[in-house]
């Protein structure tokens, strides 16, 4: 059987190849053509926000957290600094089990249950690229061991960061304050963007008061990071501002003085400076370290603070609120000179004690026996209660609060800091206000000698002892006499400011007034003699004591029975030297009993170290006696 050979059919096979052609360029073409418009819409028509995302795959922005201000004393020594310290921060987003990561980490770091609370809350509320601090003040140990097993960890590292430290320690913690973590309250109110990276922020005192000028301007580096995250390359730098320095009128030998000499005492010392209002001592004991709180404070540590009876937490100098007992009696003498309801020379017979008209109570004097005949001079120098029962009850309370108001009693001195108590002066307007009650006569009684509802602190008794000092004219009290900007090299001072001045109808008043201070400390009969002795300049001084509880009147106060809680605050007012004020000052000493046997011998010893002490700690040349 033959063979059949079949034939091809070159112009089908050639017409198949064409169509077959075409079609492959029309869709090589095709393709090229959709290449380029991808490239165009690449490269020019969307290059800028491509670039911005390759840049943000490959270079993150860090903050550079700026370095907190200094806070110094009237000569220069440090009071609050930054110290280094090293922090483990972790950055959630390249970490695929947190809490698996937290456990291995704790194995060989002390991880507090506050520290994990406080970085758990971070962590929600920053971007998930944010490195958060897990554990801050990392010790060199523990730096060590990190850095030998860093690789078993992607996405946590050690990061070098300033801490806030307080190198004197409890001197100055209720001036200073402290700074702490942010917590989410404070962080809504700051400056998101300025405090990128910052864990600090002032917390009280002069931290909290000056929080923006301490804190300065953050700073940012772009930094080219590798898949891992790890950073390569510090691509752009901009510098952080650093906080401003700031220099404080207090200082600190004196301020250690007054410590000292309330000894184991609770109180409160203020002395101001009368000729500018710096403040130049302000003691509140007892105290805490503010250190405690800067990397966060442990519950056990805290609620011993806390819960102390001592309450060393409590600013007693700012915000303690005592009755000023006849330290204001100097003033309520004033205002009877100035609406002349009486006169200097006036005298009086002062028996045990004292009676409205036409009423049965008796208001009795601290003497037991009275003070016989007694005029303005005697009556204060003797701290005599009866003739200022008679005085107050003749001045009316509405003329009492009138005058008392001028020198910041019941009203905030408005010291440069935060948390500042009124104290109450009292008025029939804000009884009825306040209790919903009448004003009656024997409440301007006790008024006049400081005792009822009045409280005052122990600042503002210290600014109204400037203003009688300065014969009714005062400064505003300041912490802060001088700031330097961090691209400056000297301080700039402060101005100060006037306050409102007393109004006296005669300048000479207040010349009856000093000499009858004068004599409560230099005269043989004054209630603070005993702090006379051997003093080689002038004191214009006043005693006061200020009941804890109401004695009936038919009772009588036992020292040697009462419990010290119980016993009466012990306070003193003072100014020296008397004819060149230098130095006016106040002191509380809680259930100290004697204002001239417990309070006036601290102050004699303020007085001393300022006025006769090492290295003139006041730089003038004192006025002898």
């Amino acid at each position: 059987m033959a063979r059949r050979i079949t034939l091809k059919n070159l112009r089908l096979e050639t017409l198949l190849y064409r169509e077959r052609a075409v079609l492959s360029a029309v869709l090589v073409a095709g393709t090229f053509i959709l290449l380029l418009a991808r490239l165009y819409d690449l490269q020019i028509a969307n290059h800028s926000h491509y670039q911005t995302l390759s840049d943000d795959n490959r270079v993150r922005v860090f903050p550079v957290v700026p370095t907190r201000g200094l806070i110094l004393d009237r000569n220069g020594e440090t009071l609050a600094d930054n110290t280094p310290n090293y922090q483990l921060v972790i950055t959630p987003s390249q970490v695929k089990d947190m809490s698996a990561l937290i456990e291995s980490l704790a194995g060989f770091i002390d991880i507090k249950e506050h520290e994990l609370e406080r970085f758990k809350k971070a962590v929600k509320r920053q971007q998930s690229f944010q490195q958060t601090s897990l554990k801050l003040n990392l010790s060199d140990e523990e730096v060590a061991q990190f850095a030998v097993k860093q690789h078993r960890y992607p996405g946590v590292g050690i990061a070098a960061h300033s801490t806030r430290h307080y190198p004197q320690k409890n001197s100055f913690a209720h001036v200073l304050g402290y700074v702490g973590r942010i917590n989410e309250k404070e962080l809504a109110n700051l400056d998101k963007q300025n405090y990128q990276g910052t864990s600090y922020v002032g917390k009280l005192g002069i931290e909290k008061r000056y929080e923006k000028d301490l804190h300065g301007e953050v700073g940012y580096q772009h930094v080219e990071i590798n898949a891992q995250g790890r950073p390569l390359l510090v691509v752009k730098t901009q510098p952080s501002k650093p906080g401003m320095d700031i220099q404080l009128s207090l200082i600190t030998r004196l301020q250690e003085v007054a410590q000292e000499a309330l000894g184991e005492e609770n109180g409160a010392i203020v002395a101001i400076d009368p000729n500018n209002g710096d403040v130049l001592a302000f003691v509140s004991q007892p105290n805490y370290d503010p250190n405690l709180f800067v990397n966060g404070i442990g519950q056990k540590a805290y609620s011993e603070l806390r819960d102390s009876k001592h309450r060393p937490l409590f600013n007693r100098a700012l915000i303690g609120q005592y009755p000023p007992g006849s330290t204001i009696k100097p003033v309520v003498a004033l205002a009877g000179l100035h609406y002349g309801v009486t006169w200097a020379e006036k005298t009086m017979y002062a028996g045990p004690y004292f009676q409205l008209s036409g009423k049965d109570r008796r208001y009795r004097d601290w003497k037991k026996g009275g003070h016989g005949v007694v005029n303005m001079n005697s009556a204060i120098a003797q701290s005599c209660d009866v003739y200022f029962y008679q005085l107050g009850d003749e001045l009316g309370i509405d003329r009492m609060h009138e005058f008392l108001t001028q020198f910041s009693l019941g009203n905030l001195t408005n010291l440069d800091t935060v948390g500042e108590a009124k104290g109450l002066l009292p008025s029939p307007e804000w009884k009825r206000s306040a209790r919903g009650q009448p004003w009656y006569p024997g409440e301007t009684i006790i008024t006049s000698i400081g005792q009822g509802y009045m409280l005052t602190t122990p600042l503002q008794l210290a600014v109204m002892t400037a203003y009688i000092a300065n014969h009714g004219a005062m400064y505003q009290p300041r912490f802060v006499r001088a700031t330097r900007p961090a691209d400056e090299v000297k301080f700039k001072d402060e101005q100060p400011r006037p306050m409102p001045k007393v109004k006296v109808d005669d300048e000479g008043y207040w010349q009856v007034i000093e000499q009858a201070m004068v004599n409560v400390v230099h005269a043989p009969n004054g209630t603070a003699r005993g702090i006379d002795s051997d003093a080689t300049y002038k004191i214009a001084g006043k005693t006061g004591t200020a009941q804890v509880f109401g004695i009936a009147q038919d009772e009588e106060y036992d020292k040697e029975t009462t419990p010290k809680h119980l016993q009466d605050h012990a306070l003193f007012i003072a100014y020296a030297p008397v004819e060149n004020p230098m130095i006016a000052l106040a002191v509380v000493v809680e259930n100290g009993g004697s204002g001239s046997g417990t309070a006036a011998p601290v102050a004699r010893k303020v007085l001393d170290a300022y006025l006769l002490g090492e290295n003139k700690l006041q730089g003038k040349q004192v006025v002898s006696r």
